[in-house]
């Protein structure tokens, strides 16, 4: 009987700790609906290894199943770069590659990025610091193989901030939005006019993107490319049972691994710490500014344009697409129930996916 009670008395305060935040993280998974297919593993992750001498992670010769699927898909940045073929399979490029223009607005809404690394700085080491500005891509995947190749100190806290904050957009973008934007701009009307792009121009966009993206940031060649095959293989036509196995069985079964797996860097004693808390600060300082960007540009734009924009759209200029294309759709709405900005506020998301890649590899260039 004291055998099946002495665990017991390994629970430490910050274990229990982590239970309730693991908890909270199921809990907005399940009653809120906030990206469940990360929170739900994530938060259920967390509370696995903070059981005291937890089997789902190494202790001394005992190895852990998460320590080893860490090793063979994170450490190595595998789970990543296979999640960014689904994910561009996912991604239809077609309103970009109808309205072009749209590009700028996902590179401006990287400034928090940049902006962030030199407020990291001043805290942690460069590389370090790189590694937390990257959380303002707003994309998971990118921000893990920044930190992998950089060799980061706080691999752990990044993949939890990026992860988490991407589920919590519809949460943080809405209230900066508002804070930036006027009634009236809100009001903004858009029309959207239907362009047809031809099959070979869909194809081809890909292909040139990976080549361009490669010249100039050699390093984001991986990320890049492995987005670009997986839209590659949905716009060819001839791969379509591919196409739809990477969207749904390959996405789904890669999240729900690099969820989990993720968790196992959220050990109570390396997690509840000064500098995670910092980092945590960081990453939302970032992805605040990435949407500060999007729109201050937006609004500097219309002084000269003749056809105004909705400087709303410019927030969807972060990588956390779809989540942040349709949070712009739905404001505009609630300013006015004629007011569709979806089509341009997507081609703008997914424009923000392709530079969120591209800045994850020039930092990458700077810094290793």
């Amino acid at each position: 009987m004291e055998i099946l009670y002495e665990n017991l008395l390994n629970v430490t305060w910050q274990q229990i700790v982590m239970w309730a935040i693991g908890g909270i993280l199921i809990y907005l998974a399940i009653k809120k609906e906030m990206e469940p297919t990360l929170l739900l593993p994530i938060g259920f992750g967390a509370i696995l290894v903070n059981l005291p001498l937890s089997g789902a992670i190494t202790h001394g010769e005992e190895e852990g199943a998460l320590t080893t699927l860490f090793e063979a898909g994170i450490a190595n940045e595998l789970f990543p770069l296979i999640l960014f073929i689904g994910i561009g399979a996912m991604i239809d490029f077609g309103p970009l590659l109808s309205n072009p223009k749209l590009m700028i607005f996902g590179a401006a809404a990287q400034f928090g990025i940049f902006f962030t690394l030199c407020a990291a700085s001043m805290f942690f080491d460069l590389k370090d610091a790189a590694s937390i500005a990257i959380i303002g891509a707003a994309d998971g995947p990118t921000s893990i193989v920044v930190a992998n190749k950089l060799n980061s100190n706080y691999l752990g806290a990044i993949m939890v901030a990026a992860y988490s904050y991407m589920a919590l957009v519809p949460i943080i973008q809405p209230p900066v939005i508002k804070l930036l934007t006027t009634k009236k701009e809100r009001m903004i009307r858009m029309p959207y006019e239907q362009k047809e792009v031809k099959k070979s121009t869909r194809i081809l966009f890909p292909i040139v993107i990976t080549v361009i993206a490669g010249l100039v940031a050699p390093a984001s060649v991986s990320l890049v490319g492995f987005l670009m095959f997986g839209n590659l293989i949905r716009e060819c036509g001839v791969l379509n049972s591919l196409s739809e196995t990477a969207q749904k069985v390959l996405a789904n079964l890669v999240t729900i691994f690099l969820g989990i797996t993720i968790a196992s860097q959220m050990q109570a004693e390396n997690f509840l710490a000064l500098d995670t808390l910092l980092i945590l600060g960081l990453g939302l300082f970032a992805f605040i500014f990435d949407t500060v960007g999007g729109v201050v540009f937006a609004k500097i734009l219309n002084l000269f344009l003749k056809k105004k924009v909705n400087p709303m759209i410019g927030a969807a200029g972060i990588s956390a697409f779809p989540m942040s294309g349709r949070i712009v759709h739905k404001m505009g709405l609630e300013e006015d129930p004629q007011n569709f900005l979806l089509m341009h506020s997507i081609g703008v998301n997914v424009s923000g996916q392709i530079a969120s890649v591209i800045a994850g590899g020039l930092i990458l260039n700077f810094f290793m």
